[in-house]
């Protein structure tokens, strides 16, 4: 719209918006609305000059501007708060990184050989190792604990990755899996004593760990796995048996936990076995139970009807004889019996299973939670379980004088590497950093992490495991030679 130079209003051609209250035709102006056509002139008088000129104090945005500036403000801002070192983050770096699709994926405590040695074997610039004790049950899974500790530790990583130079789109592409998996409420209501997890480019993986390992974040050319050799080269177990007149109760444990064995064939207490018949005289006799044969068994005992003992018995050997067919004739491992105390000597009586734990576990625990009955088991039987470690360190000191063992790391770690070890004792979170070069059979170990200095004892260990070897962690006071690493070797 405008006004000529005379100050006559001429409106544009066409129909305005606004209720149509003006019709233009080809004559000009009519049946238009008086306060409307006021407020027309008002607009032209104060944002125009002559024919359709925009006034020149009026403030004109130009055409193109950047409309998303507001939000790349609030971006940069976001950035720099996250920003550890001060170093300002431009707005190409912020816009032009890719974010990553990758999401997070479990591997098994008990990976495959093929598993274990594609973890070990992985190699990038960047290879992030954190390691976290959780919670499988109490107050602190409830108030959300581990959740707070592993946020704390992604923001360490982003801390340590930018004192490396890192620049943060970067960071954030590696690292979000890590924060998709934060929000990922079912997840931290399903996890174990502890978490282990490997962030590398396109690579994002976690373990939930059946044993609490010590909080720490690796940050390498390839992942840290030495907290995983407990689960990885543990191979006891055991069972526990719960003793009960109205129901026996069998576990499988090892040395993380433990876990309800189902025994459908396995009789519901002595009633499920013993009834007494009124006859000419009284006969004891079981009734047919699923998978006891056909028709009822009779067990003849005379005149005069028996006592308890004598009904628990016959149904502890119906227990028995499931148990061995179903689970014992091919196990020899340690089993340990748990019930009140004058029912264990009973169960023994009929027992053909000759690996019975000599200390059994005494009272009524038939409701126990399945956690305090493990832990009290596997105090029980940690003899047991120190029988290998035993024996390696015996035939270690057996062998000390015939070459075949060093508590060299100058020995032990090129050894390991080429498959010569029997036995690995490694101390517990323990380094030795440095670089071994296998085609050179060249190594340099350093006081502390240099450049792309590896930790030598973590390849020794999965070298070791890999080759088919045995590793055991110790504490300080029990390493050969009170070194960080030792060996007996196979030749």
């Amino acid at each position: 719209m405008g006004k000529d130079r005379e100050g006559t209003f001429h409106p544009r051609k066409g129909k305005p918006s606004g209720a149509g209250k003006t019709e233009l035709g080809t004559t000009g102006l009519k049946d238009i609305d008086t306060s409307e056509f006021d407020n027309y002139l008002d607009v032209a008088d104060r944002y125009t000059v002559g024919e359709e000129q925009p006034a020149p104090n009026i403030p004109v945005r130009h055409p193109n501007r950047n409309v998303d500036k507001g939000e790349e403000r609030k971006q940069e801002k976001r950035d720099n708060n996250n920003n550890t070192n001060g170093s300002y983050k431009s707005k190409a770096e912020t816009f032009t990184v890719e974010r990553t699709s990758t999401t997070p994926e479990e591997l098994p405590a008990l990976m495959s050989k093929d598993q274990l040695t594609a973890l070990a074997n992985f190699n990038s610039s960047v290879c992030i190792t954190a390691y976290l004790p959780t919670h499988s049950f109490g107050g602190e899974k409830n108030d959300q604990r581990d959740n707070i500790v592993f946020k704390n530790i992604l923001q360490q990583i982003t801390s340590q990755l930018r004192e490396k130079g890192m620049d943060m789109g970067r960071i954030e592409t590696l690292l979000k899996p890590g924060y998709d998996l934060l929000r990922n409420n079912e997840f931290w209501l399903d996890l174990k004593q502890g978490l282990g997890v490997y962030i590398a480019e396109n690579h994002f993986k976690y373990i939930k760990m059946p044993l609490a390992p010590t909080e720490k974040i690796m940050i390498n050319s390839s992942f840290y796995i030495s907290p995983l050799m407990p689960i990885l080269s543990s191979k006891e177990y055991f069972y526990v048996l719960v003793l009960s007149k109205k129901q026996c109760k069998l576990y499988k444990a090892d040395a993380f936990g433990m876990t309800y064995v189902p025994t459908p064939e396995v009789p519901n207490g002595v009633d499920d076995v013993v009834r007494f018949e009124d006859k000419d005289d009284e006969k004891l006799f079981r009734t047919d139970t699923a998978g006891a044969g056909q028709g009822a068994n009779f067990h003849g005992q005379g005149a005069g009807k028996p006592d308890e003992k004598k009904h628990i018995t016959i149904y502890f050997d119906e227990v028995e004889e499931t148990l061995w067919r179903d689970v014992f004739n091919t196990e020899n491992v340690p089993l340990v019996l748990c019930g009140v105390e004058y029912l264990i000597p009973l169960y023994k009586s009929v027992a053909k299973y000759k690996f019975i734990w000599d200390q059994p576990i005494t009272g009524s625990h038939e409701h126990d939670d399945i956690n305090t009955l493990y832990k009290q088991a596997r105090q029980l039987v940690e003899p047991y379980f120190q029988q290998r470690v035993n024996r390696a360190l015996e035939n270690y000191g057996n062998q000390s004088a015939t070459g075949l063992t060093s508590s060299i790391a100058a020995d032990v770690i090129p050894a390991a590497h080429y498959g010569k070890v029997s036995h690995l004792f490694v101390q517990k979170d323990e380094h030795i950093w440095g670089t071994f070069d296998e085609m050179e059979n060249k190594l340099v170990i350093n006081e502390s992490q240099q450049g792309n200095d590896e930790d030598l004892i973590d390849k020794a260990v999965m070298k070791t495991i890999l080759t088919g070897g045995e590793v055991h962690m110790l504490e300080k006071e029990r390493m050969p030679g009170q070194s960080q690493i030792a060996a007996l070797m196979r030749y």
